[in-house]
């Protein structure tokens, strides 16, 4: 009884994932749907160049009482860290203890298109969130390193909390090497979407070298995982859904198109179709170049129970909370997962 009780909850937890679909105020609702019907966090992206994430966390976090807020992820260049932190403070202040700081490395070729050259990426960091959690932890802070140059600052709260903020630390890692990192550093890693689920059994393991690095073990490490959800009464329209989604992310976000085993001839053609930023009817032009089977692949996508078991498919690979990316009708996905998958 007790292990059915453990499967059980492994299928319980999970989280909802916003980007620029929807309109603000639509996602407080959704916030808020989601919040009633259990799920445990909403997560706001921040992509391109179209959304910051900061705003709307702030608004799901003044609409809601306990589910959890999360940046999906920031990138650790654009922000100075004493911005960063008071950023967080902020948002805690708002919301204590459901703040999660999700951060990445960005990506190319947007960071270069704005200016940003992502060097070292490793070691930056590695420095932003050793700063940035030092700063939380309400210390008065010097640090010089190569990316990070601070003397004795601190978050001098006046009128408010003087004390340490639970906002953990969440490394969204694709690669090996920042895998690595993100577990010897981090309070967990924001598994990347649009990948099979058996990607994630080397994330694991590089998570696991990471964490032992740092005494640590792999159960020490939360795993939330994105995952693209397209879910319909109707397979065919699900399915098309994700693959409109696909299109344009193999051809705009490099990483994720490696990581999915996308053949490179395949992400050339559909860059050699849409433009930056693409189109609605480069996309639709594209989507032909994304097969049904790429899609069974790399999203959770078509009738209510074929996600649920493909979702699944991530977490008995590791995953310890979907984040689901809606696609079409957003409460009905956030009902399908209400009560377990």
């Amino acid at each position: 009884m007790a292990d059915q009780d453990a499967q059980d909850q492994k299928y319980r937890r999970v989280a909802l994932y916003l980007q620029d679909k929807h309109p603000i105020r639509e996602g407080m609702e959704y916030a808020q749907y989601a919040e009633a019907r259990g799920f445990e966090a909403v997560w706001q992206a921040e992509s391109r160049l179209v959304r910051d994430a900061i705003v709307p966390m702030a608004a799901f976090a003044a609409v809601t009482d306990r589910i959890k807020v999360g940046s999906g992820v920031i990138n650790n260049w654009t922000r100075n860290i004493g911005l960063l932190a008071a950023t967080y403070l902020t948002l805690d202040d708002l919301a204590p203890d459901r703040i999660i700081c999700g951060i990445g490395a960005w990506w190319d070729p947007l960071a270069r298109n704005v200016g940003i050259e992502r060097r070292k990426p490793l070691k930056a960091m590695r420095e932003t969130v050793e700063v940035m959690r030092r700063l939380l932890n309400m210390e008065n802070v010097t640090f010089h390193g190569e990316f990070h140059h601070v003397d004795g600052i601190e978050l001098d709260v006046v009128h408010g909390r003087r004390e340490p903020r639970n906002v953990p630390i969440m490394i969204g890692a694709t690669g090996p090497k920042m895998m690595e990192l993100t577990g010897e550093i981090a309070d967990g890693a924001v598994l990347n979407y649009c990948v099979a689920p058996e990607y994630n059994i080397h994330a694991l393991e590089r998570l696991e070298i990471g964490a032992a690095r740092a005494g640590r073990s792999l159960d020490d490490i939360d795993r939330p995982q994105l995952i693209v959800c397209s879910v319909h009464d109707d397979r065919r329209t699900a399915l098309d859904g994700a693959k409109e989604l696909l299109t344009q992310y193999l051809a705009q976000q490099p990483h994720i198109a490696k990581a999915s085993n996308v053949k490179p001839e395949v992400v050339a053609e559909i860059q050699s179709i849409l433009g930056w930023p693409a189109t609605k009817e480069q996309v639709r032009s594209a989507m032909h170049l994304v097969s049904d089977e790429l899609v069974e692949r790399i999203t959770a996508s078509g009738t209510p129970d074929e996600v649920k078991k493909k979702v699944r498919e991530y977490v008995d690979n590791g995953a310890t909370c979907p984040i689901l990316y809606p696609l079409g009708d957003v409460k009905l996905m956030i009902d399908t997962f209400a009560n377990g998958y």
